[in-house]
C-alpha cells in the first residue's frame, strides 16, 4: 500500500513509518516545512494547503499529529492551542481525502472521548463524556466528517496512556519513582486505560490494513487498571517502592483543570472493536507491557 503519514516525527508516527515500511508498504511522511528527503511532502494546515499531488494513488492517511497534552499546565491559550493542532489539521486532512478519493482515513483522537466513567467497562458504543478532552475529541472526530461523507472508510483512534521504554507517560514517570518519590494520585479508584507502543502502532497498521475497521476504535490494553494497582505494578517493575500519596485537592489546586481530567478522572475503556475485527495483543496485561516498556 502507498500510505501518507502526518505526525511522523512523534513517538507514535515514528515507530509506525518503521513497522509499516518493515511490512513492505510505501510511506510518504507530511511536514511542515519544506520537504528535504524524497519520501517527504509539505502541508501547511493553518492555510489549508497540502504539495499537489501528494495524494495520487495514496491508499491510506494516517493522521497522528497535535501538541503535547500533558507537557504544561493548561492556560486559556495553550487550550487553544491544543484544539487548534488536532481539528484543524484533521479538518485539513478528510477534505484533501475527499477530494482526491483516498479510500481510507486513520486519524487520533483519545479515551478522554468518554470523560470521566468511574469503574464502569466502557467500549465504543458509550457516548462522549463531559469537560475540555471529551468536547476536544468530540470535535476532532467530527472534523473527519468530509472524509465520511466521500464514502472513505474512517478509523478514529481513541488511545489511551502509551507505555514505551523511549517516551510518553513513563518518561515522565520513571526518574521521579527511582528517587523513591512514586505516589498514588487521590484515593486510586481511577482508571488508566493503558496501551502498550508495540501495539498502538501494529492497532494502526492493523486499521490502515483491514477494510472491516472503521468508526471510532478503542486503542487500549484488554485490561484497564485502577492508579492504584498502576503504582503497584510500577513499583515493581522499577524495584522501587511507592509509599507515597498526592492528595486530590493537591493535584486540583496545583494543575486546574489538566489535574482533575488527566490525574483524578479516568475511563475503563476496552477495546472491543479491535477484539472483534481480530487484533492480537502483544500485551495482555500490564505488567507484561511494563516489563516491555522498563526494561530489566
Amino acid at each position: 500500500m502507498r500510505v501518507v503519514v502526518a505526525g511522523s516525527s512523534g513517538l507514535i508516527g515514528t515507530a509506525l513509518v518503521a513497522q509499516l515500511r518493515e511490512a513492505g508498504h510505501e510511506v510518504l511522511r507530511l511536514v511542515r516545512r519544506a520537504p528535504a528527503a524524497p519520501d517527504e511532502r509539505g502541508w501547511d494546515p493553518p492555510s489549508g494547503t497540502i504539495d499537489e499531488g501528494t495524494l495520487d494513488g495514496v491508499d491510506a492517511v494516517v493522521n497522528l499529529g497535535g501538541v503535547g497534552i500533558a507537557d504544561r499546565p493548561w492556560s486559556g491559550a495553550r487550550k487553544q492551542a491544543i484544539r487548534d493542532s488536532r481539528v484543524v489539521p484533521t479538518d485539513v486532512l478528510a477534505t484533501a481525502v475527499a477530494r482526491a478519493g483516498v479510500p481510507a482515513l486513520v486519524s487520533g483522537s483519545a479515551v478522554g472521548y468518554y470523560g470521566d466513567t468511574g469503574d464502569e467497562k466502557i467500549d465504543e458504543s458509550a457516548p462522549a463524556g463531559r469537560g475540555f478532552l471529551a468536547d476536544l475529541c468530540r470535535d476532532w472526530e467530527a472534523a473527519t466528517t468530509p472524509a465520511v461523507d466521500a464514502g472513505a472508510r474512517v478509523v478514529t483512534l481513541r488511545t489511551g496512556l502509551v507505555l514505551s521504554p523511549s517516551g510518553g507517560l513513563l518518561q515522565i514517570m520513571k526518574p521521579v519513582w527511582k528517587t523513591f518519590l512514586g505516589a498514588r494520585i487521590g484515593d486510586g479508584t481511577q482508571y488508566m486505560p493503558w496501551v502498550s507502543l508495540d501495539d498502538e502502532v501494529g492497532a494502526i497498521r492493523f486499521a490502515v490494513e483491514n477494510d472491516a475497521v472503521r468508526g471510532p476504535v478503542n486503542v487500549t490494553g484488554p485490561a484497564p487498571v485502577t492508579n492504584a494497582t498502576f503504582t503497584a505494578q510500577l513499583a515493581e517493575a522499577v524495584g522501587r517502592p511507592a509509599p507515597l500519596v498526592i492528595p486530590a485537592f493537591v493535584v486540583s489546586t496545583v494543575l486546574g483543570d489538566m489535574g482533575r481530567e488527566m490525574l483524578l478522572s479516568g475511563q475503563r475503556a476496552v477495546p472491543k472493536a479491535l477484539l472483534d475485527a481480530g487484533f492480537q495483543f502483544r500485551h495482555h496485561s500490564l505488567p507484561d507491557a511494563l516489563a516491555a516498556a522498563v526494561g530489566s
